[in-house]
């Protein structure tokens, strides 16, 4: 028997999360992210702020002027991963390996546990009757032979959809005639470059697959392969040691010129990054710092350390990659660890073993923080690292350092 894959998607899970924890939230256009008076863009919206054009990533003052009469709400991450943890719980009881791709979607390999095409979409309509009764949540579900054509089945009947595609005759006369970024390979920039050669349809790529490759690459030559339905790729459950980083950044409402409130974020930041790492077990051997100024330049500068995850040793190296940049004003600022690795095997330092009650030795930093800015870290230490709560404790340091 061939692979069969359940692909599960929340339909605009945060914004459903606030709904159906506020009744009253229901049939508006809820978008979720930054307020219209500051920077930041949409994390998701409702159904109903998407007919006035509102779209993930949007620039939240583009939202605003599409639809000022929405309504406007931060995210509240702590909520929306327990909600997480609840479905992921339910899901993973009908599959053999899950492959989690974010806190609302998965690909299921039900092969296995099911037997049958019949049971596995039994399957697929129980797991969307629990999410239902279990969360409160509505979500699209696609049973298929392949990850692709999961994906593109969970996508077809959406919201609260359920669509099957058996093979992969099924899957190519589904799409054939759809434009070319109905394959999740093809990106804006690819379809561009395909489009300038009046390449737009599946059927242009399966009938010009020479100029494809020639215009792309041999490397994706998968593409091809995806237009007429082959995709042979396995569930693989996802580990925490294949990240590529850990990291923590923040952007200001103004622009801050003061590099000593710079240098008193980063401890923020780099205390979040350590509990990141601890609470997947991984340790960095780089530390990196990411700047976005004012007119919107990024730079990063990084620099190679013993295999760390101690929020002082991160602190320390982030403040000398600070002391190289340009001193001018800035919008953006985060601190992270790269090459990951769970082996630690550098030696203990002293400061590692002082005030084990505090993050990687950093009691006196955070001694320091309150007396400058009147903070109060006694018992809100962990409150204080959920993404709301961190982004209004900087902007109240902001505000008290002028």
């Amino acid at each position: 028997m061939s692979q069969i894959i359940i692909h599960v998607d929340m339909d605009a899970f945060y914004a459903s999360v606030e709904m159906r924890d506020n009744p009253s939230l229901r049939g508006k256009p809820l978008i979720i992210g930054s307020l219209p008076h500051e920077r930041g863009v949409v994390a998701t919206c409702s159904y109903e702020a998407r007919k006035y054009g509102v779209h993930s990533a949007m620039n939240i003052k583009e939202a605003y002027r599409l639809c000022p009469g929405g309504v406007y709400m931060h995210p509240n991450f702590d909520k929306y991963r327990a909600v997480s943890n609840q479905l992921h719980t339910i899901w993973n009881e009908y599959c053999s390996a899950a492959e989690t791709i974010a806190l609302d979607e998965a690909y299921l390999d039900v092969t296995d546990k099911a037997g049958s095409w019949d049971r596995a979409c039994a399957f697929a309509r129980e797991i969307k009757r629990r999410t239902r009764d279990e969360a409160g949540l509505t979500c699209s579900v696609g049973v298929a032979y392949s990850k692709t054509a999961a994906k593109t089945a969970s996508e077809e009947k959406k919201p609260d959809g359920y669509f099957e595609i058996r093979t992969e005759a099924d899957f190519v006369n589904l799409i054939i005639d759809r434009d070319v970024r109905v394959l999740y390979t093809v990106g804006a920039k690819t379809a561009e470059r395909l489009n300038r050669s009046g390449i737009r349809t599946v059927r242009d790529i399966q009938e010009r697959q020479e100029e494809v490759l020639r215009l792309l690459g041999k490397q994706v030559a998968w593409i091809v392969g995806q237009a007429f339905g082959r995709d042979d790729r396995k569930v693989v459950a996802w580990r925490p040691e294949e990240a590529k980083s850990i990291s923590r950044e923040l952007t200001f409402q103004e622009d801050v010129d003061d590099f000593a409130l710079l240098r008193d974020v980063l401890a923020l930041l780099a205390i979040s990054v350590e509990r990141r790492a601890t609470g997947v077990g991984l340790y960095g051997e780089g530390v990196s710092l990411k700047i976005t100024y004012a007119d919107m330049k990024t730079i990063t500068r990084s620099r190679l350390t013993p295999a760390t995850r101690s929020a002082k040793a991160i602190l320390e190296e982030a403040e000398a990659l600070l002391e190289q940049v340009q001193r001018k004003p800035v919008r953006l600022i985060g601190v992270g660890l790269y090459h990951l690795t769970d082996e630690m095997y550098r030696q203990l330092r002293i400061d590692d073993l002082l005030r084990p009650g505090q993050p990687g030795g950093m009691q006196e930093e955070l001694e320091r923080l309150q007396r400058r800015y009147g903070l109060d870290f006694a018992g809100n230490l962990d409150k204080i690292f959920h993404g709301e709560t961190l982004y209004r404790t900087v902007e109240y340091m902001r505000k008290h350092s002028q």
